[in-house]
């Protein structure tokens, strides 16, 4: 919507000369929002009709001066006359830029984003991680890829995107590129980051996502049982690096740590707990959040069956973790090996952690919070709603057997009846 412009005409006390002149400043309001600036004369504050925003009095140069006066609301009621026609952007900056001519600026969609994607490259290790420079890479290029396809242009001004380019772009990256519901939604989340700092400049005069929300779907996230990670503890002929990944994992399924908290753990982060026994303390790297995680013998000995490895000795890490693509590829051939007909991926493992090690064995969502470092209590609950649908597959399962049963009964008696009659 348009919102009604007003104008005032003020003094500004703060800038007074030392003759006693106070610089006279105007002021746009559109929908609550002001634009300011200095008209660049000075008025004699006693002489100033605050009501009437004019100069007292009826001297030429009294009528002069208030005539400029009404050529400047004038003018700006033009200006927005014409943006109104035009049905472009209209905002109290916008107005004001024009009126003073520095209107020539276009603001343009990829120029905006590649703008905030080198800020966060400068950033890296300092509240910015590779990851999430690659997520907004990866929708940059999307973003781009949809400008081509939909308007066949290198680029567009962010002052034309609107809810149909929203939901355009949602569409198109999930029928054209083929992503799932929720990967889509994610690069049309960072692509509204990049539109909100346009409105917060004030480049644009509304912002396009007010009408559109992300709509998520919930997934049941994957988890070993604990007869497959028995299995995979117990396997035994394993190539040197895939047994290597196979306890990295298994460390991470004994922990709940994610793949970049065991990439970063040091010694010093092992510590003696209040039972004595030894214990992780660390921040999580994702969230900040810190982890507290009493040692299982589990990751007491892949601890110490790697303590003499060349990495480790030289102080880089307590596991030689290799990199997060070599180990998910690998955990697949382990996964063939093992016969789990599971995506294994190095995250799995903290699932398992929270459900099978944890959750399942009657260890308590509050404790389980505190050792995977969540920082609300609603994070941890998605496992245990995974062990809700685990105990209704079940029960369904013990439900069948007990009909069975039940047919299995009313059988003989059915059978001893007809030999009585």
């Amino acid at each position: 919507m348009y919102g009604k412009m007003s104008i005032l005409f003020y003094p500004k006390k703060s800038e007074t000369n030392t003759d006693g002149m106070v610089m006279l400043y105007t002021r746009i309001t559109i929908n609550g929002k002001r634009g300011e600036f200095s008209l660049g004369r000075r008025v004699d504050e006693q002489r100033w009709d605050s009501r009437g925003a004019k100069l007292r009095g009826s001297s030429m140069e009294v009528s002069n001066f208030n005539r400029f006066l009404d050529n400047v609301k004038s003018r700006l009621f033009e200006i927005y006359d014409d943006l109104l026609k035009d049905k472009l952007d209209i905002s109290a900056a916008i107005i004001k830029n024009m009126y003073l001519g520095k209107a020539g600026k276009e603001y343009m969609v990829l120029e905006i984003f590649q703008e905030h994607n080198d800020e966060i490259e400068s950033l890296l290790g300092k509240g910015f991680t590779k990851g999430t420079l690659q997520r907004y890479k990866a929708a940059y290029n999307h973003v781009s890829d949809y400008i081509g396809h939909k308007y066949q242009r290198k680029d567009v001004p962010v002052r034309s995107i609107d809810h149909k380019f929203i939901t355009g772009l949602e569409y198109y990256l999930r029928s054209k590129k083929n992503c799932e519901h929720n990967t889509a939604i994610k690069y049309v989340v960072n692509f509204k980051k990049i539109i909100r700092i346009a409105y917060a400049n004030e480049w644009i005069a509304r912002d396009p996502f007010f009408h559109w929300k992300a709509s998520w779907k919930t997934k049941e996230k994957q988890y070993l049982t604990q007869i497959e990670l028995d299995a995979l503890r117990n396997k035994k002929s394993f190539l040197p690096r895939l047994e290597l990944v196979r306890d990295i994992f298994l460390f991470c399924c004994y922990t709940g740590l994610a793949y970049s908290d065991v990439k970063q753990l040091q010694f010093e982060n092992i510590v003696i707990g209040i039972n004595g026994d030894r214990w992780i303390k660390m921040a999580r790297k994702k969230t900040k959040a810190m982890s507290s995680i009493p040692l299982l013998s589990t990751a007491e000995n892949i601890i110490e069956k790697y303590s003499q490895h060349p990495y480790v000795v030289d102080g880089k890490g307590v596991l030689p973790v290799l990199t997060n693509q070599k180990s998910n590829a690998y955990l697949k051939e382990i996964a063939d090996v093992c016969g789990i007909r599971k995506n294994l991926t190095t995250h799995l493992a903290r699932h398992t952690f929270a459900t099978t090690v944890t959750l399942s064995k009657g260890v308590s969502i509050a404790t389980v919070s505190k050792m995977l470092g969540h920082r609300s209590l609603k994070t941890t609950q998605i496992y245990a709603k995974v062990l809700d649908s685990k105990i209704a597959d079940e029960m369904n399962m013990l439900k069948e057997k007990l009909a069975q049963e039940e047919k299995d009964l009313v059988a003989p008696e059915n059978d001893s009846s007809k030999k009585r009659n």
